[in-house]
């Protein structure tokens, strides 16, 4: 009988190896091997061919058969250090995070039975890491989708370099987003501005045509001169420029007045506004 811990990673299997000579008084092999699927990565693999059974009933995993027990020993979820502990060795055994660049977050870990898996999202909820369970093809996924929960997450297991990375680039992805909206925000009222305005002085130029500014009230009329000779500036910049003082909201109210009286004249003359 022997055991064989294999991983993909060489500074895991280098962990690995150091954890089972601490408990393993006997030599260890650590042997290399070619993926011949996929991306052919090394996979090393430390191997034990004595005391097997010593060593996993140690580790509270063997059952009297040889078998291995599914779910959370009891014996370590007595302690907030043992709890850390599995979650550590569970993240290294088959867990991952993805790059805090790419669109979404998301950190799992796969596990082959469901018992385990439900005993995982069990000690995830104890730690208050809102873990979600999901089915695979081979087997089963607890994962994690937001930030602030992976930082957690990424603390409680001691990973704190990247912990740092994460919130950095979470960071800035915050920051990134935050300019974007307010420059989309402010580009759609610049928008505004600028069809308002050219609605305005459409508006103001029909009046011109078909009634003639000296039949407009002397207030609307000021308003509707000062509008066409200047054209482009706000309408702040619009109250400072009119003879008599003003409001903004003034302003605007004269200007919807000249809106109402236009749209009044085509109605009665039978005459479509331009798109």
């Amino acid at each position: 009988i022997w055991l064989d811990a294999a991983t993909e990673n060489a500074a895991i299997a280098r962990r690995i190896y150091t954890l089972m000579k601490k408990r393993h008084t006997y030599p260890l092999e650590v042997l290399v091997q070619k993926k011949m699927r996929l991306r052919k990565n090394n996979v090393y693999m430390v191997r034990m061919r004595r005391d097997v059974e010593v060593f996993l009933d140690h580790l509270h995993v063997s059952q009297d058969d040889l078998g291995m027990r599914q779910g959370i020993p009891e014996q370590i979820l007595h302690q907030a250090c043992c709890k850390k502990a599995y979650l550590r060795g569970a993240f290294l055994a088959s867990g991952s995070v993805n790059d805090p660049d790419s669109t979404s977050y998301h950190l799992e870990i796969f596990v082959k039975s469901q018992e385990s898996a439900k005993a995982l999202l069990h000690l995830f909820d104890e730690l208050n890491l809102n873990g979600k369970l999901i089915d695979r093809k081979k087997g089963f996924v607890v994962y994690i989708k937001e930030g602030e929960k992976i930082i957690e997450f990424l603390g409680l297991i001691g990973a704190h370099q990247a912990l740092l990375h994460f919130e950095d680039v979470r960071i800035v992805k915050g920051m990134r987003n935050q300019v974007n909206r307010l420059v989309n925000c402010e580009t759609a009222n610049l928008n505004k501005t600028i069809l308002a305005a050219v609605r305005q002085i459409e508006n103001i130029k029909f009046l011109e045509r078909f009634l003639g500014f000296e039949h407009l009230p002397p207030k609307l009329r000021v308003v509707a001169q000062a509008r066409l000779k200047y054209p482009d500036i706000t309408l702040q910049e619009l109250c400072d420029v009119l003879p008599d003082q003003v409001s903004k909201s003034g302003l605007n109210h004269r200007l919807h007045k000249l809106d109402e009286l236009a749209q009044k004249i085509r109605a009665d003359r039978g005459i479509a506004e331009q798109s």
